[in-house]
């Protein structure tokens, strides 16, 4: 057997902050820095019975699943050959250590450069003196929170490492990193972290030290570029919108967010990303869940990638907000768009859930969908729904993939401006849609959808697909007269070395 077999190769863990002394100590004491952990999930059954869903962790999933290996032999980090499906904690918090260290801890182009090194140091336990697996050599870099931020300053930092390596990262997957730093609230206001608190290492995440450490320029607004260092494509976001479980930070970041990180700084701009009902971290945490490890499985070894994107071509009024605009009165009301998807298989877990109860629904005006010309842009700002990975090795019966989409449309409160009244929300759209994607012999697609009023294991109708696009364009309407296209974006994903 070859000593690497795409896509299966060695993960590098990067974990996130440690803010005070014991904290650092509870992460050097943890040989596995927080990707061993594992959690039990609250789980209603059909007869409202609670039950417990186990999540063993990242770590003994990857290892069950997919044959996995982490470094560690006779109390040691192993120093000779492993593997190519090996799992290697970068331990950049050793030196912070009172214990065992130097008590000094890394900067992040520090930690950065450090990467580079124990990824070339994989590269040569993994290969050895093979030229041929040297040749094909790649790994991914999984990162919690900060740990993503060190990854970026070794991506992004002609200074943090060696370009040698970084062209062997073949893909990064970050859970709840503030790619576009850490706001707080405090008195009503909302404010990035300043540079100049240096308390803690806490100036990590303000935006003007994040332009230095990522080589970004100074006047840019926001930090969350690549800037052409990576492909962002491969870059997958998994953003957390549970701020009721994080107990640490919860009252100083508050809503929008999964306790820490706001979401709207949790992705890398042009990335594909995921949004799960997870906090930054804790019991309810993204690592240690379903959630999450269903997302980083599919990206790194799925083979299907799907986006889906809503044309709005009618969004009606209630009746007698309708009158009003009819007898010549202003109205006012801006839109929120709610998806999840979830695939067909062992595991019903949602791999993306944007939802107004949790603030993580998308926000559009009603200019930004119908009227782009009164914003000077020159198209509408259609919400993307989602962007998810999928794959056909899970699939149990058949050669066709399955996945539900929920998608809700809802308004917020009608105003009337001329009368100074105010009419209640109201739901325009609301659906389950089941898509069944079978790719034919040719490695195009058969796509076919079934909605509600139907049982979801029917055949379904076929969705009209651009063989020069590759886009699929589902019309959605109803009798309150909402009309839409639902945009579906199927591509090959992983199926080449």
């Amino acid at each position: 057997m070859p000593a690497l077999q795409h896509p299966y190769y060695p993960i590098i863990y990067v974990r996130g902050y440690a803010m005070t002394q014991e904290e650092i100590e509870n992460a050097v004491a943890d040989p596995h820095m927080g990707f061993n952990l594992g959690s039990t999930k609250i789980k209603q059954a059909w007869d409202r019975s609670i039950g417990m869903h186990i999540f063993e962790s990242p770590l003994v999933r990857l290892m069950k699943d997919y044959r996995y290996q982490d470094s560690f032999r006779d109390g040691k980090a192993v120093e000779g050959a492993v593997p190519a499906r090996s799992i290697h904690i970068y331990r950049y918090y050793d030196q912070a250590s009172q214990q065992i260290g130097s008590d000094k801890t890394p900067s992040i182009q520090d930690a950065a450069t450090g990467l580079s090194q124990l990824i070339l140091k994989v590269r040569d336990q993994v290969c050895g003196d093979d030229a041929e697996a040297r040749a094909s050599f790649k790994v991914y870099l999984v990162a919690h929170s900060m740990g993503g931020l060190v990854c970026r300053c070794f991506l992004q930092n002609s200074k943090a490492g060696l370009a040698e390596a970084r062209q062997l990262v073949d893909k990064v997957f970050t859970y709840g990193t503030p790619h576009n730093g850490i706001d707080v609230s405090m008195l009503g206001f909302s404010f990035n972290v300043p540079s100049w608190f240096g308390a803690f290492d806490a100036n990590n995440f303000s935006r003007t030290e994040m332009r230095n450490y990522l080589e970004l320029p100074k006047d840019c607004e926001r930090v969350d570029s690549l800037n052409g260092c990576f492909d962002p494509a491969r870059f997958f976001c998994l953003v957390g919108t549970d701020h009721r479980d994080y107990t640490l930070a919860r009252f100083a970041v508050g809503e929008m967010s999964d306790g820490l990180v706001k979401i709207e700084n949790a992705a890398v701009a042009g990335s594909p990303r995921a949004y799960v009902y997870r906090s930054h971290s804790g019991q309810f945490g993204l690592v240690n869940s379903e959630e999450g490890y269903q997302n980083l499985t599919r990206f790194l070894f799925g083979d299907t990638f799907v986006t889906g994107e809503l044309e709005i071509d009618a969004l009606p009024l209630p009746p007698r907000v309708a009158a009003a605009k009819e007898a010549g009165k202003q109205v006012r009301a801006s839109y929120l768009f709610e998806a999840t998807v979830t695939p067909r298989g062992a595991f019903n877990v949602n791999l993306t859930e944007r939802c107004a109860d949790d603030s993580s629904a998308i926000f559009r005006t009603f200019d930004e969908l119908l009227r782009p010309a009164n914003l000077g842009r020159d198209k509408p700002r259609s919400p993307v729904l989602f962007s998810v990975f999928l794959d056909s090795k899970k699939i149990e019966v058949g050669n066709t993939l399955v996945f539900g989409i929920k998608l809700t449309v809802r308004s917020t409160d009608y105003t009337v401006l001329d009368e100074n009244k105010t009419y209640p929300a109201e739901t325009l759209f609301d659906e389950h849609i089941t898509i069944r994607a079978t790719v034919k012999p040719d490695g195009g697609w058969r796509l076919r959808y079934v909605l509600s009023n139907q049982w979801s294991e029917v055949t379904g109708r076929d969705i009209p697909l651009n063989p020069q696009t590759g886009v699929a364009r589902l019309s959605l309407e109803n009798g309150k007269g909402f009309s839409g296209t639902l945009l579906l974006d199927f591509s090959l994903w992983n199926r080449f070395g």
